[in-house]
């Protein structure tokens, strides 16, 4: 008897220190997401609303997007639920036009409902060309709202784009 529960008390501690472990990058990409939160309040602190009372968010702290004719990005993040990171995702990017450059850019997604963040979650959920992102600068997030329960911010790192093209994002999720 008493082997037996020693048996599954550890395979209860080790189902648990499994189940919660992020790796080194997912740990690298939370660290990076808080800078990015950070970053993005001391540049336009009308964010805090958004940070405060949207049912969730997700941060890509590092996106990096290249083109010449076709284009790509990819990036990950981390998901938060009411403030707290529930999870992580990453994002695809591809689209095709007049556009050339290479650039990195911090971007955040609000999600003003619980079934805007569920439809993110649930792995429903991609941009057509008509998404627009707020570029992030003094006082920008003042007249930004949510349009269908998202709206999507942006700060650019480094490096110079010229862009009229038409394509999409594609978003993955995974619970911690």
């Amino acid at each position: 008897m008493k082997i037996r529960n020693s048996i599954v008390t550890m395979a209860l501690m080790f189902v648990t220190v499994f189940a919660f472990a992020q790796n080194k990058d997912d740990k690298r990409v939370m660290k990076d997401a808080e800078k990015a939160i950070s970053t993005l309040k001391s540049y336009d602190v009308g964010l805090e609303k958004f940070f405060s009372n949207s049912s969730g968010y997700v941060v890509f702290p590092n996106v990096g997007e290249g083109a010449l004719i076709i284009g790509a990005a990819s990036g990950n993040g981390v998901v938060y639920e009411n403030g707290v990171s529930v999870g992580m995702a990453d994002m695809k990017k591809l689209d095709v036009g007049l556009q050339a450059g290479g650039e990195a850019y911090m971007q955040v997604i609000f999600f003003e409902t619980e079934d805007a963040l569920n439809e993110f979650k649930q792995g429903n959920f991609e941009f057509s060309a008509e998404a627009k992102a707020v570029i992030v600068d003094k006082g920008a997030s003042k007249n930004a709202n949510y349009n269908d329960g998202v709206v999507i911010f942006a700060k650019s790192k480094a490096g110079a784009m010229a862009d009229v093209s038409i394509g999409g994002q594609k978003f993955n999720y995974s619970e911690f």
